[in-house]
């Protein structure tokens, strides 16, 4: 008989097993996690005005959803990266839609803060694109790296884009009980979507790695200066995204714009960062991160302060979420780009999950200080001026980070 070994090695491997189709599944799972996610800034009206809150209640919840999101990361990312990312995105998807759903019949605020807040903030720490970002890492080389990291976070800014006016229309046809409904939905799809890494291959470069103890590793990067520099420079990040993403659209409300307008602008934001993510994906593996991160700080402080000075026609506010758009996530690509560069891969998901906590700290302070700041003066003037203030100061500690590989992480000699 002839011997068939051979041919069957030669033959495609199946779609499900290839690296491009498991890259779309977790594009997808970015596109879901953080289109859901981002258009909850569009309940902080309804769900205050049913209760009879002040939008503080709304903003705890919120700011608790983020700094929970931080705080599981990184033990989502010790399980993605001990057990592999398939059963934690799974988990991920299923208390993210629960979380959602009981949002929708929670009519208390500590029911809110538990639903909302530690719920959703699980769930997005178990599936949202922290564990996805580290998992394709692990399947593509070194140079194309910073391009596969800017594709995930772009599609991430799709679901943005889609998810925002989506939620409004579900709202406005349905009222915000069932638009919840609706979008947990869509959360549980995460599950079905995380089962194609299990078809995943380690790329060669990765399993050329030098294999680090865990608590070396952990050692080692908070020994490392430029990783704390990162670290201060993603708080920054999540102060800013978090506080637009939450209030701009009940900001825009109170100088008596029309409610679509917030939905529009938030998915101004998501649309235009696709671009941005993508671009800054793909310049990340030819220039220096750090400096690109730099000048995407100073720009987004540059762009607050002319809206600030701005009459908010819709023109103004559309523009402002445009431009804010190409500036929005293109951080990420970069930050955990710069991440893998100091520490390669193998813990990557964890490392990462530290930055991103980092990020969630400033998301909870960003989110719950807008909530505050406005409950007691009417106005918030006073946050954007702090964001502007941080965005310089971000864009500083990025000028000294060292964008090389840490010596206790350096490759493996073959």
């Amino acid at each position: 008989m002839p011997d068939l070994s051979d041919t069957r090695s030669q033959l495609p491997a199946p779609l499900w097993r290839r690296t491009g189709f498991i890259i779309l599944c977790g594009c997808l799972i970015s596109l879901v996690g953080f289109g859901i996610r981002s258009s909850y800034g569009l309940f902080n009206q309804p769900i205050s005005a049913a209760n009879g809150w002040g939008r503080e209640v709304f903003a705890f919840a919120l700011a608790l959803q983020n700094l929970v999101w931080g705080l599981g990361l990184p033990l989502a990312g010790m399980l993605a990266d001990r057990f592999g990312p398939v059963r934690v995105l799974a988990l991920g998807g299923i208390l993210y839609g629960a979380g959602v759903a009981l949002s929708a019949v929670s009519t208390t605020p500590l029911a809110l803060d538990i639903t909302a807040g530690v719920l959703v903030g699980l769930g997005l720490s178990g599936s949202a694109f922290g564990i996805v970002l580290a998992a394709i890492a692990k399947l593509v080389p070194d140079e194309k790296r910073s391009w596969a990291l800017g594709l995930a976070t772009a599609a991430g800014s799709l679901g943005q884009f889609l998810f925002a006016p989506l939620g409004q229309v579900f709202i406005n046809a349905y009222g915000w009980q069932i638009a919840l409904m609706m979008l947990a939905g869509f959360a549980v799809l995460i599950s079905v979507f995380a089962t194609a890494f299990s078809a995943g291959k380690v790329h060669a470069h990765v399993r050329n790695e030098a294999r680090i103890p865990f608590t070396q590793a952990m050692r080692a990067a908070f020994g490392h200066t430029s990783y704390l520099l990162l670290m201060s420079g993603f708080f920054v990040c999540g102060f800013q995204v978090a506080f637009i993403s939450v209030h701009f659209p009940a900001y825009l409300s109170d100088v008596g714009a029309a409610p679509e307008l917030g939905a529009w602008s938030i998915a101004a934001i998501g649309f235009f960062n696709i671009i941005g993510s993508y671009t800054a994906g793909v310049l990340g593996g030819k220039h220096s991160k750090r400096f690109m991160l730099s000048f995407l700080y100073v720009a987004r402080s540059a762009i607050i302060a002319i809206f600030l000075f701005s009459e908010p026609t819709t023109l103004v506010v559309m523009t402002f979420a445009s431009v804010m758009g190409l500036l929005w996530l293109s951080t990420v690509p970069l930050t955990s780009g710069l991440v893998a560069v100091m520490f390669g891969t193998q813990h990557l998901a964890t490392l990462f999950g530290f930055v991103f906590f980092s990020h969630q700290l400033g998301s909870f302070t960003g989110v719950w200080l807008g909530g505050i700041v406005f409950d007691r003066y009417g106005s918030y003037d006073v946050i954007w001026w702090i964001s502007i203030a941080l965005g310089l100061f971000a864009a500083l500690i990025h000028l000294p980070i060292n964008e090389k590989r840490a010596e206790a992480f350096e490759p493996a000699r073959v």
